[in-house]
């Protein structure tokens, strides 16, 4: 067994493979770049080593500076973790020559199926079902618009050695391939330094799903299940699930066999993911097909731990050692459910605009495992940790496990109830808005659910009768208990000034009678509009967290006071309630709404970014949709689009300049 590991990632993988390697008693070395010289990982390793300037390919990317920190350091085996180095070929094939252990693959292997092209090609050869599509060399746009209408639209575009979701575009008409080819080409170059597409026929009520296999030096492959991934915002996956809701014990093992297949054709050790694109559209379950191998650990490995029992980075350890797989197909069980969120720093309620900034408030929920279930968080950030712009935005992986899919989903809402970040955006609240949603609760998925079930972008969780109750007594018990604090600390109690049990509470629109009675220590009743309804908990004013039982039931929200509201965050959106007495509230309904600024004559830059393309100038008439612009940001291009037909009056910005958010690019007249 190895002696001392370096892991040539940062953030919540390098803090992940940290933990395992210590378990397992072997000491760590942690990289980093001068943007993560305090991050968590640093401080969490044995020893650290600075290898350069915050941007990746100065930092992350440079192979030869990260084998220079493994020999100086004494390292005898390096894990990749995912994204950067491991899927590179090189960089597996330079830690081989070095006389250090490669945490992954062989070479041969990142390379057969690093190249998507060429895995389709070896996929086919190995009896693996495959997307029919187009895997020669395309030579231009027009050339993509003959082969796109040969296939039969509609079509997915994508970069040969993409991944993680990008060099993607799905083309509907001839006109989408005219306005996605170039840019999946840029793509594909910028992030992969490879600019090949290729293009296959787009499968309809898509559902992704993917196997784990795990294999050994001495010929043994295994498949642990499999992985639905089919929730997804621009191809990048948001949630994970293991067991999938749709797959049969059939279809599993078909699956799981062709995975298999594939893995030894091309000599495979270690853990990797074979993803496939099905048909929802099929009932039979038999319409499957071979998309890419991932040739390192992925980002929803957890749920799989969560299910099998297996931890996937001490066996890949075990597995670069030379040691046996210690079980055999037939030991694989799925025990219960598993779901992962992806906890991103963008916000939902700006069209998902990426975020960055300082965590101002980072509060996790406590991991817990009991007789209801499990949960687990995975992060590389504490509170005073910054979110770069040179990085991925996931901030943390919030998993579950329970006896069930619908218990499982149930702890995902509880807990990120509890998860409080501030100083940037998030998508907290869109998460629990997801786990909640009945279409996800049916299991009835597709690639495109995000798209279809907010398709004018999201406004928050709705609030039903049963939430309303309870947001309308905890603002009351808050309320009261705020100001017999207040009256407390003023020697106000008694007197004319005693404090009044009864309060309007205004809420979407409706006042609700309230009645507040104490009944002990953290102990309330409430009389709302006539309904009796017990409050327990701890809470205290000025506490940021209520957590506690209402009418029984469990209840978690973060609670800010405004001078003219209590905003209450739970259940995947932060409410708005008004508190005050009868001749209070009727005053408010007759006050006026102060509207938003109008901002349709601009066009304002939605993040941080480089302004790539600009197509318009002063003078210029423009439609609707019409693409106006690109900002790269956070590894991605963004289509700047008009929201509605007018004429270019001034341009503020130039092609190469760096933009702030909410920067005003174009004025219309």
């Amino acid at each position: 067994m190895f002696q001392k590991i370096l892991i040539a990632n940062r953030g919540e993988i390098a803090c992940r493979v940290m933990r395992t390697a210590q378990r397992m008693g072997l000491q760590t070395v942690a990289v980093y770049s001068d943007a993560d010289a305090r991050a968590p990982h640093v401080l969490m390793a044995d020893e650290a080593v600075r290898l350069g300037p915050a941007p990746a390919a100065e930092s992350y990317l440079r192979a030869d500076l990260i084998l220079n920190a493994a020999k100086a350091t004494g390292a005898d085996c390096i894990h990749p973790g995912y994204g950067f180095l491991s899927e590179r070929e090189s960089f597996a094939r330079a830690c081989e020559e070095a006389g250090i252990a490669f945490v992954g693959p062989p070479p041969g292997a990142i390379a057969a199926m690093g190249d998507k092209i060429q895995s389709k090609k070896l996929a086919a050869e190995a009896g693996v079902n495959v997307v029919p599509g187009f895997l020669g060399e395309i030579d231009d746009t027009e050339h993509a618009v003959r082969i796109a209408a040969e296939i039969g639209f509609p079509v997915m575009m994508k970069a040969s050695a993409g991944g993680g979701g990008k060099g993607m575009r799905l083309a509907w008409t001839e006109g989408d391939v005219r306005e996605g080819f170039e840019a999946v080409k840029r793509e594909g170059l910028s992030s992969f330094g490879d600019d090949r597409v290729f293009i296959e026929k787009f499968i309809e009520e898509p559902r992704h799903i993917e196997i784990q296999v795990l294999g050994d030096q001495h010929g043994t492959v295994l498949y642990l299940g499999e992985r639905e991934c089919s929730i997804q915002r621009r191809h990048q996956k948001v949630v994970e699930e293991a067991p999938s809701p749709f797959v049969t014990p059939d279809m599993r093992r078909a699956m799981g066999e062709q995975a298999v297949a594939l893995a030894k054709a091309v000599g495979y050790h270690s853990a990797g993911t074979v993803e496939l694109i099905v048909s929802g559209a099929d009932p039979t379950g038999e319409s499957f097909y071979f998309l890419e191998m991932n040739t390192r650990l992925q980002v929803e490995h957890p749920v799989t731990e969560m299910v099998t029992g297996l931890d996937l980075v001490e066996e890949m350890i075990r597995v670069a050692a030379g040691e046996r797989l210690r079980i055999a197909q037939d030991d694989v069980t799925l025990n219960g459910w598993s779901i992962e969120t992806r906890v991103y720093a963008e916000d939902p309620y700006r069209g998902f605009l990426p975020s960055t900034g300082r965590l101002v408030r980072y509060q996790p929920p406590e991991p817990s495992s009991g007789e209801r279930g499990t949960v687990r968080v995975d992060d590389g950030v504490v509170e005073g940790s910054e979110i770069s712009r040179f990085y991925d935005p996931m901030i943390a992986k919030l998993v579950t496990h329970g006896s069930t899919r619908e218990a499982a989903a149930d702890l995902q809402v509880e807990a990120l109830d509890r998860f409080r970040i501030e100083g940037i955006g998030h998508n907290i609240d869109f998460l629990s808005a997801l786990m909640q949603h009945p279409r996800f609760r049916e299991g009835a998925l597709t690639t495109g659910f995000i798209a279809e079930e907010y398709p004018e972008g999201f406004t928050g969780a709705p609030a039903g009768d049963d939430l309303t109750a309870r947001l309308v007594a905890v603002a009351a018990v808050t309320d009261f208990a705020t100001r017999q604090r207040d009256a407390s600390l003023t020697g106000q109690l008694g007197g004319p000034l005693a404090i009044h049990p009864e309060r309007i509470v205004s809420f979407a629109g409706e006042d609700h009678e309230t009645r507040v009675d104490t009944e002990g220590e953290g102990r309330w009743r409430v009389i709302l509009n006539g309904r009796s309804l017990a409050v327990a908990s701890s809470w205290r004013p000025g506490e940021a967290l209520f957590e506690g039982t209402v009418d029984g039931q469990s209840f978690a929200g973060f609670l800010k006071r405004r001078p003219d509201a209590l905003l209450i965050t739970t259940r995947g959106a932060t409410h708005p309630l008004r508190l005050g007495s009868a001749r209070l509230a009727a005053l408010r309904r007759h006050m006026p709404v102060k509207l938003p600024p109008d901002l349709s004559r601009l066009l304002i830059c939605p993040m941080p970014g480089l302004l790539t393309q600009l197509h318009v100038q002063p003078g210029d008439k423009v439609e609707a949709g019409q693409i106006l612009g690109t900002i790269e940001a956070m590894k991605m291009e963004n289509n700047l689009r008009a929201a509605k037909g007018a004429t270019v009056l001034a341009v503020h910005a130039s092609v190469g300049e760096s933009l702030p958010a909410d920067f005003v690019i174009l004025e219309f007249e």
